[in-house]
């Protein structure tokens, strides 16, 4: 099997108030081309400390991290790989067309090119009217649909989704698990961290849960759904391994 992204005993120490953090603890971790991967923990699991060090936002203390059989500091991966973060933050004097431009300029876009892609972006996430609007004047939900459109920019062969749906309302959340499907249909891998289940239930193949920095469980959505004579959501079963890894 190919795998796109593998974590091998990743260890993440950092210092918090003058004490060393354990964040992350001996996680390994394979994700298949192709895969839609769910990455499920409580708050303060370490899900987004994960997603920091496969881009090198923040370096691991110890253990490997491969992307495309790689590793994760080779500045060739940049271009394969696109990421929404759980917080939108961006420039807040530009409007959407800007910043997409911006960001295309970053891979090294032809103008033609990027011109046809940000128009098909801010279509794809319902933004088009708002398209030279300051970001300033958005909402979160708003700035959700930037966030995404920006992290589909290079059309990236593994994408990160920190908490995508955020802030949706109900039809925009709908959108967001259309494109994820089109996306999985066109053979892209995606990481999705989320705490919405029920949004990870509806697209994901496979889920892990994270819990103080150690990965407890992983298992095929398929297969947890069909637990207890099929009245078994991922709520439930979220909870459930949850509670007995505190016990």
């Amino acid at each position: 099997m190919k795998y796109v992204l593998e974590l091998s005993d990743l260890c993440v120490i950092y210092k918090s108030n003058n004490y060393l953090k354990k964040a992350i603890d001996q996680l390994s971790l394979n994700i298949a081309q192709g895969e839609v991967f769910g990455f499920l923990g409580p708050n303060g699991a370490g899900k987004t400390t994960t997603i920091k060090s496969i881009f090198n936002f923040l370096p691991a203390t110890s253990g490997q991290i491969k992307i495309f059989g790689k590793p994760s500091c080779n500045q060739s991966l940049h271009a394969r790989m696109g990421y929404m973060p759980e917080i939108a933050n961006y420039y807040w004097y530009l409007t959407p067309r800007e910043l997409l431009r911006m960001y295309a300029g970053f891979f090294g876009m032809k103008k033609d090119v990027t011109d046809k892609k940000i128009d098909s972006l801010l279509s794809l996430v319902d933004i088009q009217a708002e398209a030279n609007v300051l970001l300033k004047n958005f909402s979160k939900g708003m700035m959700q649909k930037v966030s995404l459109a920006q992290s589909l920019i290079n059309d990236p062969d593994f994408l990160v989704l920190d908490e995508p749906t955020s802030g949706l309302d109900p039809l925009a959340r709908s959108k967001v698990r259309d494109i994820i499907k089109g996306l999985k249909a066109k053979g892209k891998t995606i990481f999705f961290s989320s705490h919405e289940l029920s949004e990870v239930e509806l697209v994901c193949d496979r889920i892990g849960i994270l819990n103080k920095g150690n990965l407890v469980k992983t298992d095929k959505i398929a297969e947890i759904l069909q637990q207890k004579g099929n009245n078994m959501s991922l709520e439930r079963y979220f909870l459930d391994i949850i509670t007995k890894d505190k016990a």
